[in-house]
């Protein structure tokens, strides 16, 4: 399910021509219609709409659209990059929902890419959190959520405003992750972390796993400190 269903799906050809020309790229010969038009009843479209074009159809309903033509074959795994971006909030819960439906009922498994942390908590039971192209955290959604030990990962969920605790400031990273081409010698989140060490400067830390959870970071051993240091958003302001 690849993020933004409208970019994703060809305007010049009606989405049953799509499901049909999907069918011919893997040679499948099954009866494209009735298969397409199951479904579409299945992520809650009525067949009819299979005759219309992408921008007949709302954002909500494209992104259905494109989640349908995912499970043509079957897949053990459904891939979703950003699926709920550029809906509003009610049609999100929807695309949630439907997910949430689509993996009890046929026992799927799914990746989820997403910035998300609202939608990932929603969705997802375990959670790899990413930074230049590298996990620095991975754990269940609930632990990582609850005890980021990695900077970045504390610094995500600081900046998410939550509802249990108002009065909490939300904090804002500086500056921007590094191009591909400019990853720094040691860790790529140095210039942003204020809790960086000449060793990180130097020293890429690596991914060590501790029972269920794994950090990649010089200062793992400080995560409670540090979660504690980080709720000041002036410490992040000065970074």
């Amino acid at each position: 399910v690849p993020q933004s269903a409208m970019n994703a799906l060809d305007p010049v050809r009606t989405l049953l021509a799509q499901f049909a020309a999907t069918a011919r790229a893997h040679e499948w010969a099954g009866n494209i219609r009735d298969r397409a038009a199951e479904l579409f009843e299945q992520v809650g479209l009525a067949p009819v709409w299979l005759e219309r074009y992408p921008h007949q159809l709302s954002g909500g309903m494209r992104q259905r659209a494109v989640i349908a033509l995912a499970l043509l074959f079957d897949p053990p795994l459904l891939v979703a990059d950003e699926p709920t971006t550029g809906l509003d909030v009610i049609v999100q819960a929807e695309i949630i929902e439907l997910l949430q439906r689509l993996r009890a009922e046929r026992g799927l498994s799914l990746l989820m890419v997403s910035h998300d942390l609202g939608v990932v908590s929603q969705l997802c039971r375990r959670i790899a959190v990413m930074y230049s192209g590298r996990i620095v955290e991975e754990g269940t959604t609930a632990a990582v959520l609850a005890t980021p030990r990695h900077p970045y990962a504390m610094a995500l969920r600081l900046a998410v405003s939550d509802l249990a605790d108002p009065l909490r400031p939300s904090i804002s990273i500086r500056g921007t992750p590094p191009g591909p081409d400019a990853v720094p010698q040691g860790c790529a989140f140095v210039p942003r972390c204020p809790f960086a060490l000449e060793r990180c400067r130097t020293e890429s830390p690596r991914l060590i796993h501790d029972g269920d959870r794994a950090v990649a970071c010089h200062r793992t051993g400080e995560a409670e400190l540090l979660r504690t240091l980080a709720a000041d958003p002036e410490l992040w302001d000065a970074t």
